[in-house]
């Protein structure tokens, strides 16, 4: 679990709340079901009306990517592309398909497969890289959700509060109401802006990381896929995918390869 999330969301929510506490006010005081209903509510069917259901039933699912970052890194995929590279030129690209399903990327094997059918170089390119494109289409749709909720919640906050205010000026005949009327009325704004600026507003930016982290592992698997294709020298195949990493992760994926390396001669030994 990205713990950074965690951290965020819970984090932020006890600030506020802590923030209540320190300025005397009642904790009770600010939770008010009409107005959770008003705002929240609101959003999430404003949100129904922009979206089919299919993309919202995916909403779950697209919920879990903001809190589980990927299984593999980049630096993960150059090593495996490496050992790939070295495969194949000991044993032909044959030997990769056996290994591609094992990797348990659907992309990966597809494009691995491509290679073994002997699909042209520049046709294995232009098949992963369309495959790319609607990948990134369909992040994008599922930020999408998150995004418009961010957009609508002050919106419904803001009627929730015009709601609180007709039925104060409604009661003007009993001032004894007027205080607490008004608090309720203001309270719905306030949630518009806690669910915008503190829930949705940040999960749609961690969704949009993550789309930008998995975008980058499938170009490393697309360079590493053609380099092994045109039988490159693993070195070679290596140094051409780190042009892909930060400087740290760089390093990273030195010490890994290292490691690769004499797991190999203990176990040739």
């Amino acid at each position: 679990m990205d713990l950074a999330t965690v951290i965020g969301l819970g984090g932020g929510l006890v600030v506020v709340f802590i923030g209540i506490f320190l300025g005397g006010g009642d904790i009770g005081a600010f939770i008010n079901l009409p107005s959770v209903f008003i705002t929240f509510g609101g959003a999430v069917g404003a949100t129904i009306v922009s979206f089919p259901m299919e993309t919202l039933s995916k909403v779950p699912k697209i919920l879990r990517v903001a809190f589980f970052p990927q299984k593999m890194s980049p630096t993960d995929v150059i090593t495996l592309m490496v050992q790939y590279a070295q495969k194949a030129r000991r044993e032909g690209l044959l030997a990769l398909e056996e290994e591609a399903q094992q990797a348990g990327d659907d992309f990966l094997q597809k494009g691995i497969q491509l290679v073994v059918d002997g699909t042209d170089p520049e046709l294995v390119r232009n098949i992963l890289e369309v495959e790319l494109i609607f990948l990134e289409e369909r992040h994008k749709t599922g930020r999408s959700v998150f995004e418009m909720m961010a957009s609508v919640c002050p919106a419904f906050g803001m009627i929730g509060t015009l709601i609180g205010l007709i039925q104060m000026l409604g009661r003007l005949n009993d001032p004894s109401t007027v205080g607490p009327a008004m608090a309720v009325a203001l309270l719905t704004t306030f949630y518009g802006a806690i669910g915008a600026y503190l829930i949705f507003t940040p999960l749609a930016n961690k969704l949009k990381l993550r789309s930008s982290e998995e975008v980058l592992l499938k170009q490393v698997m697309i360079e590493g896929i053609l380099s092994i294709q045109a039988g490159e020298n693993p070195r070679i195949v290596e140094e051409k995918l780190k042009a892909f990493l930060e400087p740290k992760q760089r390093e990273l994926a030195a010490r890994q390869e290292v490691r690769f390396e004499e797991s190999a001669v203990r176990r040739s030994a």
